[in-house]
């Protein structure tokens, strides 16, 4: 597999996926362990440390980048050709909380593409099986404008 970095463009401290488990057509699974020294803890809470929800919907968020980086390079797409861009999120559900030192798998699975959007699903579980949370998504692939200043 190749390493995450040569996917997609995050990059530390906003990279939330350390690495690919398994790919195929229809998805992908990665994983994450979330570090105590992770700068967002400080904050989120102070002495009751806890991953901020809106991260984890990132990390599923970077896992369907990365599935389809893959995707568009199976299909000839040059390496870096692109930016995943959200267009929709729905039906997130929180389950359980993830703190530092648990480390989380990823899943994401294709469910339709149209129009220039692909519709996904998301998941993830600790590495003990423990549901974390789901949902559903859509993002499209762009080619970034060179942005000016204003």
């Amino acid at each position: 597999m190749p390493p995450v970095t040569d996917l997609i463009p995050h990059r530390p401290p906003f990279l939330f996926v350390d690495e690919i488990v398994s790919h195929d057509t229809e998805g992908l699974v990665a994983k994450r362990a979330w570090r105590a020294d992770d700068d967002f803890y400080k904050g989120h809470y102070p002495g009751a440390p806890i991953t901020p929800g809106v991260l984890l919907c990132e990390a599923v968020f970077q896992t369907a980048a990365c599935y389809m980086a893959l995707k568009a390079r199976a299909a000839g797409a040059a390496p870096g050709e692109g930016v995943p861009l959200i267009a929709k999120i729905s039906d997130v559900r929180f389950r359980n909380p993830v703190y530092p030192g648990d480390t989380t798998i990823f899943e994401v699975k294709q469910k339709d593409a149209l129009g220039g959007f692909t519709m996904l699903s998301g998941h993830i579980k600790k590495a003990d099986g423990t549901r974390v949370l789901n949902v559903d998504f859509a993002v499209a692939w762009k080619t970034p404008a060179a942005s000016g200043s204003a």
